[in-house]
C-alpha cells in the first residue's frame, strides 16, 4: 500500500501516462485514486513528452524501473514499432495504448476501444456509422460483433480494402464527400475515426457522437456537434471507465 505522502517505495509498482500533454489529463490522478482506495502498491504518473522525444522515452522504459504506461490518442500508432511483442489487436490495427515492461521487453495491447465497445453497449447503442479506416476504425471493427454497423469513407478504394483487412463480409460502405448532403439521424450514434478537415456534409447528427480524441487535440466532430447543437463525447467524457480498465489489466 503506498504511504499516506503517495510516495513510491522499492516495492511500488511505477507507471506512466505519456502524451504531449499527460499532465493537464485527470486519467492519472482517477487511476491513482482507484490504486489507493483498493490498497494496490502502485502509481501512476503524468509524462509530458513531445513527439521527437517519443522513441527515446518508451525505448528507454526497457532498463528503467516503471512497470509499464498508458499512451494518450496522438502517440498509439508512433509506439508500435518500438514493441517487442503485441497482442494480435495492436497487430492488426496498427495502434497500441497500454505497454507492460517484462524483463528488458515491452508488450503491447489495446484497452480504449474495448471500453468504447462497452459504454456503446450500456447506453444501448445498436446502429452505428463509422467514418474514416483509421487505426480506431479497425480496432473497433475487431470488436463490433453485436453492433450494426455502416462505414463511411471519402475513398471507396481504400474502404474495400478496410473491410478486407477487417475480414468485414457484405459490409455495408458507403462515401462521404464535401459535395454531399448526409442525414445520419436515423443511427445510434457517429464513431468519426477519419482524418477529414470538415463534416460539413453531414446535415443531421444521432444522439450520439464520438471520437477517441483527447480534449487537446482538435476534433471537427466536436466542431460539427456544436453547430447542429448535438452530443459529442470525448476520450476524456469517458476516462472514468478509461481508467477502470487500465487498473484491471494493471492489476491482473
Amino acid at each position: 500500500m503506498m504511504n499516506d505522502k503517495d510516495e513510491l517505495k522499492n516495492s511500488s509498482k511505477a507507471f506512466g501516462y505519456i502524451g504531449e500533454h499527460a499532465g493537464v489529463s485527470r486519467f492519472s490522478a482517477v487511476i491513482n485514486k482507484q490504486f489507493k482506495e483498493n490498497e494496490i502498491d502502485a502509481m501512476m504518473f503524468p509524462m509530458n513528452i513531445r513527439e521527437d522525444d517519443l522513441y527515446f522515452t518508451v525505448s528507454n522504459m526497457k532498463k528503467s524501473k516503471v512497470d509499464g504506461a498508458v499512451i494518450s490518442n496522438e502517440y498509439v500508432t508512433q509506439v508500435v514499432e518500438i514493441l517487442d511483442e503485441a497482442s494480435s489487436m495492436v497487430r492488426r490495427s496498427g495502434m497500441c495504448d497500454i505497454i507492460f515492461k517484462e524483463g528488458e521487453k515491452l508488450r503491447g495491447d489495446i484497452f480504449s476501444s474495448r471500453v468504447l465497445t462497452e459504454h456503446l453497449k450500456d447506453i444501448f447503442v445498436s446502429k452505428v456509422a463509422i467514418i474514416g479506416t483509421s487505426h480506431h476504425a479497425k480496432a473497433f471493427s475487431f470488436l463490433a460483433c453485436g453492433f450494426n454497423v455502416s462505414y463511411f469513407n471519402e475513398n471507396l478504394e481504400e474502404l474495400m480494402e478496410f473491410t478486407q483487412e477487417a475480414e468485414l463480409n457484405d459490409a455495408d460502405m458507403n462515401r462521404i464527400a464535401k459535395d454531399m448532403s448526409l442525414d445520419f439521424s436515423d443511427f445510434d450514434a457517429v464513431l468519426d475515426f477519419s482524418n477529414m478537415t470538415s463534416l460539413s456534409m453531414i446535415e443531421k447528427l444521432p444522439k450520439f457522437n464520438f471520437d477517441m480524441k483527447n480534449n487537446k487535440e482538435f476534433s471537427v466532430l466536436k466542431q460539427r456537434a456544436n453547430e447542429l447543437n448535438a452530443d459529442y463525447t470525448s476520450y476524456d467524457d469517458i476516462i472514468d471507465k478509461l481508467c477502470a480498465s487500465a487498473y484491471r489489466a494493471i492489476i491482473k
